[in-house]
């Protein structure tokens, strides 16, 4: 897949607006995602393509920047890994939040991009990597931070996998997330719960109670 400027393309597609549950953020995010998710395949030249997450807040990693922002000793002075970062919310919030470093991870095509004009929006640096993680040992950070990584049941067991995997080597694990279907009900810390707004587009209802977890 080639992508003749995908800065230009989120540009021309989004527009850069503050999160609804960390408004301290604003990020460039689409309006509707059928639109852009037709602009994505044709950009792509592909059709079949699972949504454009960059483009969007989704609930779970809003919380996940709530609870970083509001709770910044999780990440203060650590470096920090937000896996599937998607538009970059977790990582500009752990930076926000006084993280020493942040590398965010995706394996989705825009998402280099995405980030980078997501952590220039918000006068923060994000090192980014778009290789996929799960075919390695977790890399060496002291916090993994997952938002929405819940949404089908063969990832969820692998990413669920790998960050167990991370938390056996010492890292701190919190995970975001609005009660995914294959999110595990055992195993997990609560640590903070959030009523996030959305909208019916994107999830099931216009307000998603998210949650966020550590590993134990």
């Amino acid at each position: 897949m080639t992508i003749s400027d995908p800065a230009a393309f989120i540009r021309a597609n989004t527009r850069l607006q503050p999160v609804p549950h960390a408004p301290e953020i604003s990020l460039w995010l689409a309006d509707e995602i059928t639109p852009i998710w037709r602009l994505t395949e044709e950009e792509l030249g592909e059709l079949g393509l699972p949504p454009p997450f960059w483009a969007f807040a989704w609930a779970g990693g809003q919380a996940l920047s709530r609870y970083l922002l509001d709770h910044p000793h999780e990440v203060a002075g650590k470096r920090v890994l937000d896996f599937a970062a998607g538009s970059g919310l977790v990582g500009v919030a752990a930076m926000r939040a006084g993280a020493a470093c942040v590398l965010c991870a995706d394996i989705d095509p825009f998402c280099q991009a995405a980030t980078a004009a997501n952590a220039q929006a918000n006068g923060v640096t994000l090192d980014f990597t778009d290789r996929n993680l799960l075919d390695g040992p977790p890399p060496e950070v002291e916090v993994i931070c997952a938002g929405d990584i819940c949404y089908e049941k063969p990832m969820t067991e692998a990413v669920l996998a790998w960050l167990a995997q991370a938390r056996v080597q010492g890292t701190r694990v919190l995970i975001g997330d609005p009660g995914r279907t294959y999110f595990p009900r055992t195993g997990l810390e609560f640590l903070a719960e959030y009523r996030v707004p959305t909208t019916r587009e994107l999830e099931d209802q216009e307000i998603k109670r998210a949650s966020v977890w550590s590993m134990p």
